[in-house]
């Protein structure tokens, strides 16, 4: 196991500084067996060519999100006008200028996460993820059809080198099935399927765990591709007037609970036992306690709770579940309670909390915990086996 003292090594007294500041630092020998291709299994990627207005239609042209740069950081907005809070805008300022962050810079990208010791990635977005609450739905689904395509595009370019988690229609079972084929034949391995659904048609919240999406989660289960969950979604109850970024990301580490928990105590997985799902960017060693907190609370409530579960609690996180970590001894302190084919290592570049330029030290702390043949299955074949391509 890591040892106390190393763990507080790993935090500078003076901090990381922004990314766009750092560099990349591998020696290449962090005592990984010969040929481990070390993955990423969360990073981020800018949209910096303005794809939507470029490939809707010419009617539609007018109705198109716009992308720029604009004071160190890409936007998507309307009429010149960004969709995101300010806040969010002064986060993407401290790493888009990273040569590598943005979309219409791939091969630097990736010379610069080699410099790094990654050789492989899995990218999620990051200010597109305004479009989730576009109000127009078919506008929506056309926007999230063009993000896959131009992923995609990078996807082939990369030559096995990136990956990118594509987006899809949840509020429609016909669409589902419409963008999950579309996302397939593409060759994207994933989505990402935001914690807060939005509403209907009618303006009702939509309840994922409610019978009436069972449609759409049977879409899911028969395309086989497995769905990713990400942090980032859940703001402040209260205004903060000091260090706001801090106390929202505080928030923000600890978002899965609630869809954790619909999963299992609704039915979900009962009802589609093919579904599998990542959880990114949070973290493992929150697991431990939701499993334990589980398994009290349901034994708790058992004689009041309908339907039933047809498992014990920890199958579902053994069978259909997996999370991504960056830094995370506690997690790792506890791995036997998580399992290690259950947890994937990331950077998370090039976000502030990314272990973009001491991403060895990070290595390191899985090596030490696992040792290095387990340590190799965390940082290369569990990310390969969630999205299919051993």
């Amino acid at each position: 196991m890591s040892s106390p003292t190393k763990n507080v090594s790993l935090y500078p007294p003076e901090g990381y500084g922004a990314p766009k500041d750092r560099q990349g630092n591998a020696t290449g020998d962090v005592g990984l067996p010969p040929g481990t291709e070390v993955w990423s299994a969360d990073n981020h990627i800018s949209l910096s060519d303005d794809i939507f207005f470029q490939y809707l239609p010419e009617e539609l042209k007018a109705q198109a999100p716009r992308i720029w740069y604009e004071e160190g950081a890409y936007q998507v907005g309307a009429a010149g006008h960004s969709f995101l809070p300010p806040e969010f805008s002064a986060v993407l300022m401290q790493y888009d200028d990273l040569v590598g962050a943005a979309s219409g810079n791939l091969e630097a990208r990736i010379q610069q996460l080699a410099e790094d010791g990654v050789y492989k990635e899995l990218a999620f977005p990051n200010a597109v993820l305004a479009l989730f609450f576009h109000s127009d739905k078919e506008m929506r689904e056309r926007l999230f059809r063009i993000y896959n395509q131009y992923m995609a595009g990078l996807q082939e370019r990369s030559k096995g080198r990136f990956y990118a988690a594509g987006l899809i229609n949840w509020w429609d079972p016909a669409g589902t099935r419409r963008t999950l084929e579309e996302l397939k034949s593409l060759g994207l391995k994933t989505f990402l399927l935001p914690l807060n659904p939005g509403t209907d048609a009618d303006g009702n919240q939509i309840d994922y765990a409610s019978t009436a999406m069972d449609p759409v989660w049977d879409e899911i289960e028969a395309s086989g591709v497995p769905i990713s969950h990400h942090i980032g979604e859940t703001g402040l109850k209260a205004p903060c007037e000091f260090n706001t970024l801090v106390v929202g990301m505080m928030v923000n580490v600890d978002s899965f609970r609630e869809m954790f928990s619909r999963y299992i105590f609704s039915g979900i997985l009962d009802r589609h036992p093919k579904l599998r799902i990542g959880w990114f960017e949070g973290g493992i060693s929150w697991v431990p306690s939701a499993l334990q907190d589980g398994e009290h609370l349901y034994a708790s409530y058992l004689h009041m709770c309908e339907p039933k579960l047809k498992h014990d609690v920890r199958y579902y996180w053994n069978k259909h579940m997996s999370a991504a970590f960056m830094v995370d001894p506690l997690g790792l302190q506890l791995i036997d309670q998580i399992g290690v084919d259950n947890v994937m290592w990331s950077t998370d570049y090039p976000h502030n909390e990314s272990t973009f330029g001491y991403s060895e030290k990070s290595l390191q702390l899985v090596i030490d915990a696992v040792g290095p043949e387990k340590a190799a299955q965390i940082v290369s074949g569990n990310i390969k086996k969630f999205l299919g391509i051993e």
